[in-house]
């Protein structure tokens, strides 16, 4: 296929400066992070970089079919002194890919010609939703139970066959890929200095080897119980992005059959790798909340009505980190509208969850951190322009961080299974929950003596604040749609209020009863495993009121951020190395 570059040479000029393109710092050549490894786990760390370019390849194939051949056209280009393609791979790199929402929730395509397909590369290119819903139809009413449990699964790849589809597990698909990765994956599990992360790295390895979803959970076991250890490798696998699997919750006679039959529909994992060194003195402060996880469980909404990971009664099977980063690749290192603050993992529909493995919360520093004066001035800016001035002293872009670890053990809370049946709506209902644990345990946790009254109050105010977005965003922008649903929800019962000319106001003792009711309906949702109720209650709060627009359009005016990248000096450093 011939490409061409989809974006005009303005467009592209205007994308790539740095006013419009964030720049996120990994650590750097000379970070005192790296010099004070010990010589193995530095060598270690190369091996890993280069496991996780690899991951980062296969990503892309699964994102798009045409995601490597546009990269590889992309670098003829800028040999043959292209400008339009040099600016265009800025952008590529950016958000991994040909297709991204910006933060202004505007699709970018960089190739001209092509449109995002809802199956991305996991099914065949040509597939559109009806004749998908209706081979399926045919595959079970034929009996083909097995083979359609296998399309329906997140570790497969769909294609064609005959009038049929068939489903390629993806250990299968990029076999010669992932056997690349696996040794990558044992050198460096022969030279780091920590046992325990050893072992996990071979586990890993193991499981890339061969298409077996329990070497998956064995590995995901191991690696849910890493603590106290130099490195930080992770394999990312979630299912945000996949957008054709779960449309088939939509058809009721397939809908139907499914239930007859006994067939989980869960949505196509993405991949990503992140590589690091553990913050110690972060990690520390991470580490409080743990105590206080079996407290948040008891004080779940409806909590005697279902199984969730955390109980007062078992011992806390959660890990926390907080990590430098020098490399975020494929899923987790794609700058789309945003990039990840941090990830509790494995998620619901992992099988090591059904083996007696935990959880592991990583978080992300160099992601997180506000550290240019710039970057401040436009902190203030924005308060001067959306916040009621009353309310400036309780902003503190630092309590981000306290509720980030609330939102991501949150995810540990409430309903551990159920939520598939959700469909298209079951992330954005699960970011909202996340949301919600964070903000209702407040009190619960102020009192306990985790956080000060001040503190409290802040993390309130920030939240909102931060929660005013610069576009409506579209339904498959779950982490966005859940703050426009939380704003509606907050204004509608009197807790936030937005002036006709956009300013903010917030009712500080109001927010966390706010939260716990908002909570207890998200779980009900979830504990009734009704696609159509959760569609309902999406839409009943996704509601964009004038007074959001008048805010968006003022967030415009101070920040022309359309999107980001992140800067791996010392990632792309070792990468280079002969080892």
């Amino acid at each position: 296929m011939k490409y061409e570059c989809g974006l005009s040479l303005k467009e592209l000029e205007k994308r790539t400066h740095k006013d419009y393109l964030l720049t996120k710092k990994m650590l750097d050549v000379d970070s005192i992070e790296f010099k004070n490894l010990k010589e193995g786990d530095k060598i270690a760390l190369s091996y890993l970089i280069k496991a996780a370019r690899i991951i980062e390849k296969i990503n892309m194939e699964l994102d798009s079919h045409h995601n490597l051949a546009f990269r590889d056209f992309l670098e003829a280009e800028i040999k043959k002194g292209n400008k339009k393609a040099k600016l265009t791979k800025i952008l590529f790199d950016a958000q991994k890919g040909i297709f991204a929402l910006d933060c202004e929730s505007n699709m970018v395509n960089l190739a001209k010609g092509l449109e995002k397909r809802l199956g991305r590369g996991f099914y065949p290119d040509d597939l559109e939703k009806e004749e998908f819903h209706q081979i399926l139809i045919k595959m079970i009413k034929e009996n083909k139970i097995d083979e359609v449990k296998k399309i329906l699964n997140q570790r497969s790849v769909v294609e064609r066959k005959d009038n049929e589809l068939i489903a390629i597990d993806y250990v299968d698909k990029f076999s010669k890929d992932f056997e690349e990765v696996a040794k990558y994956l044992l050198k460096a599990s022969c030279i780091s200095t920590n046992n325990d992360f050893n072992e996990y790295l071979r586990l890993q390895a193991q499981a890339f080897t061969k298409a077996d979803s329990m070497l998956d959970a064995y590995a995901d076991k191991k690696w849910a119980t890493l603590q106290d250890t130099p490195l930080e490798f992770t394999i990312t696998r979630e299912n945000y992005s996949d957008e054709m699997t779960e449309t088939v919750l939509e058809n009721d006679e397939l809908n139907q059959l499914l239930k007859e039959n006994n067939i989980d529909v869960i949505s196509k994992d993405y991949l990503g790798a992140r590589v690091g060194i553990v913050n110690k003195e972060g990690t520390d402060y991470i580490l409080k909340v743990k105590d206080f996880l079996p407290l948040m469980a008891k004080n779940m909404p409806l909590a005697d009505k279902y199984e969730q990971v955390i109980s007062d009664k078992d011992e806390i099977s959660q890990t926390m980190v907080d990590v430098d980063l020098i490399e975020v690749a494929g899923d987790v290192g794609a700058f789309r509208a945003g990039i990840t603050l941090a990830e509790n993992l494995p998620n619901n529909d992992k099988l090591s969850l059904t083996i007696g493995g935990g959880r592991r919360n990583v978080y992300h520093r160099q992601i997180r951190f506000v550290t240019s004066e710039d970057a401040k001035k436009k902190i203030q800016e924005r308060l001067d322009n959306i916040l009621d001035k009353t309310l400036h002293k309780f902003y503190d872009d630092k309590m981000d961080h306290p509720f980030t670890i609330g939102h991501e053990n949150g995810h540990s809370l409430g309903p551990k299974e159920g939520c598939e049946a959700l469909g298209k709506y079951k992330s954005i209902i699960e970011e909202n929950k996340a949301d919600m644990v964070s903000l209702s345990m407040l009190d619960v946790l102020t009192q306990a003596g985790l956080y000060t009254q001040e503190e409290k109050e802040k993390i309130i105010v920030t939240y909102a604040t931060d929660n005013m977005l610069k576009s409506k965003p579209t339904l498959s922008q779950a982490h966005r749609v859940r703050s426009v649903m939380q704003n509606y929800y907050f204004i509608k019962h009197g807790a936030m209020e937005i002036s006709p000319d956009g300013f903010l106001f917030i009712h500080i003792n109001e927010m966390v009863s706010t939260a716990k009711k908002m909570l207890e309906e998200i779980v009900k949702v979830q504990l009734s495993g009704d696609f159509k109720k959760g569609e309902k209650y999406v839409l009943d709060n996704f509601i964009w009121t004038k007074e959001m627009e008048v805010v968006s359009e003022k967030l415009k005016k101070i920040s022309k951020r359309l999107n980001g990248k992140t800067e791996q000096k010392l990632a792309d450093k070792l990468f280079k190395e002969k080892i």
